[in-house]
């Protein structure tokens, strides 16, 4: 196996769709997101998951359970499995950021324009236990 390696800011960066997966593997995911302004990624609890967030540009606040934090270029924020989460970009430029998910959430490949594209689509793109290799 090759494992993964890149430059993550500059992918993160440089990300227009609102989801991208980037590598599946058995146990972890590595997603780039990118949310234009006012835009969230809806309230959602993964009950068997955690979930990492690293933010490489813009400015946001992510919810977990009754907490809110404000995010910027280099935050990173950890929600752990069962916790109600959202992140919402409060910015007037897009909110950049990568997500590992422990295990995967959607199947491997996948990339979701926008948000509704997203939401319309998310049942059919679970992960289905496919990996990048």
């Amino acid at each position: 196996m090759k494992g993964f390696h890149d430059d993550i800011e500059a992918l993160t960066t440089g990300n227009g769709e609102f989801r991208r997966v980037l590598y599946t593997g058995h146990h972890l995911q590595l997603v780039l997101m990118t949310l234009p302004p006012g835009c969230d990624i809806g309230s959602e609890v993964h009950d068997e998951r955690d979930q990492f967030f690293r933010f490489e540009e813009g400015e946001g606040e992510v919810e977990i359970d009754d907490n809110r934090y404000a995010v910027t270029d280099g935050s990173g924020v950890v929600v752990p499995a069962g916790a109600r989460h959202n992140v919402r970009n409060t910015g007037d430029a897009p909110l950049k950021l990568y997500t590992l998910y422990g295990p995967p959430e959607h199947k491997d490949g996948i990339v979701q324009a926008t948000k509704e594209e997203a939401d319309s689509r998310h049942h059919d793109e679970e992960w289905d236990g496919a990996t990048s290799e």
